[in-house]
């Protein structure tokens, strides 16, 4: 019999707060983490806002000596990490190390750092100079090693990449070795630093951002007919998995029960979606399965949503596929529009926001949709506006990457 996997202790380093608090405060109060760059020069892109980290001090948490070996996707992993277990109350002294694991996924590792020593490199007169950190900064497995090195977790270890699928999958994976009794404490989610020239001018060249240079806060429009592209963001969130009896026994407070997860795919297009969702459909049905539940039971659906043209509207036909065309129960919001895509760590964003919603009985909501485009289907409750009050007993996180990987996790309350 499998066991069960709830969770214990969350964190987050997101563009609306550099904790669980202030992240959740600000999203409740329907704020927009977008600004203008200020991270690099973009006064020559196509696009120049995100939803940056703000003020985030790398030598609040690390020595100089570990500040130069971490790329910043690595800082907002740790940094993620210790707020997730210290909300745990796990004493890392006292339990069994060898039955702790670390499953962390991002989409691009360490961007910034690979930009920088390429560039440090063609400005040189060809003399190889590289840093002797460069390879295990920008190596994508290198948060779980970091994590796991720095409390003595000697349980399952590796990271996952699925694009902006990837941490979805990464809280699947944990979900399952624990479920198949691997281990008995996971910490996953997932982090990214994508704000800088390559990466914001790489997407731009697929004219997937947003080019709302003159109203950035309001440039993230889910569903709204004068969307124009997504608007990046970056940071890390993290959650502790933990086996259920194990939770019990310690007497930790528990958020919620981590029911399921689908994953498939699109199997269509390098980056586009499948036109009819059939790949988002598969992997909604697919995690209900998995946790025994069926569509009437879903009280709040976080979407992908990322406020692409085609996107949205292929996700909400999967969604009418699924939940049917006019679904009392379901509530949708989708809150890329306050945080921004986070790619690689936007579903443990997301995560986090569900469980949330099941602990505090809040949906938090859509910002700056306005004008609701026609071509959505009719006779779904999105949450516009403002946020509103519901008992949230379960709820669910969709993510779709390049690729055309989608994965989904159910949460429920316990």
């Amino acid at each position: 019999m499998m066991k069960k996997v709830v969770v214990t202790g969350m964190g987050a380093i997101t563009p609306l707060g550099n904790s669980l608090p202030e992240f959740w405060k600000n999203l409740v109060e329907g704020k927009s983490g977008a600004a203008p760059i200020s991270k690099f020069d973009a006064s020559k892109f196509r696009t120049r806002f995100a939803c940056e980290v703000k003020g985030f001090d790398p030598a609040n948490y690390f020595e100089k000596s570990e500040i130069r070996k971490m790329d910043p996707f690595v800082q907002y992993a740790m940094a993620s990490s210790e707020e997730a277990l210290r909300d745990s109350g796990i004493d890392v002294n006292a339990i069994d190390k060898t039955r702790v694991g670390v499953i962390w996924g991002s989409g691009n590792g360490g961007f910034f750092t690979f930009q920088q020593e390429v560039m440090d490199y063609a400005r040189g007169d060809g003399t190889p100079r590289i840093n002797p950190f460069f390879i295990p900064k920008v190596i994508v497995d290198i948060a779980a090693g970091w994590i796991s090195i720095r409390h003595g977790f000697m349980g399952p270890n590796f990271s996952t990449v699925s694009a902006c699928a990837t941490s979805n999958t990464a809280i699947i994976d944990a979900m399952n070795y624990i479920r198949w009794g691997k281990a008995d404490v996971i910490i996953t989610g997932g982090s990214e630093a994508p704000i800088n020239e390559a990466g914001v001018g790489g997407f731009s060249a697929m004219k997937a951002l947003s080019t709302r240079n003159d109203d950035p806060e309001h440039a993230s429009r889910p569903f709204d007919a004068d969307r124009d592209g997504f608007v990046m963001g970056e940071g890390g969130c993290a959650l502790v998995l933990e086996e259920y009896e194990h939770a019990r026994k310690r007497g930790a407070r528990i958020y919620a029960e981590v029911a399921g997860g689908g994953m498939s795919a699109d199997a269509y297009h390098l980056t586009a979606t499948h036109p009819e969702g059939k790949g988002a459909m598969l992997g909604m049905q697919w995690a209900l399965q998995d946790a025994g539940l069926t569509p009437d039971d879903v009280d709040y659906l976080n979407p992908h949503a990322t406020s692409t043209p085609m996107g949205d509207v292929s996700e909400m036909k999967a969604v009418t596929k699924v939940f049917g065309e006019n679904p009392k129960r379901l509530h949708i919001s989708a809150t890329k529009s306050a945080v921004g895509h986070m790619l690689g760590a936007a579903g443990a964003a997301e995560a986090i926001i569900c469980i949330k919603a099941i602990s505090e009985g809040i949906i938090p909501p859509t910002i700056n949709t306005t004008n609701p485009d026609p071509e959505m289907p009719k006779g779904l409750n999105v949450v516009l506006g403002n946020s509103i009050r519901k008992e949230v007993n379960v709820a669910m996180s969709n993510t779709f990457g390049f690729g055309g990987h989608n994965a989904s996790v159910v949460f429920r309350k316990i």
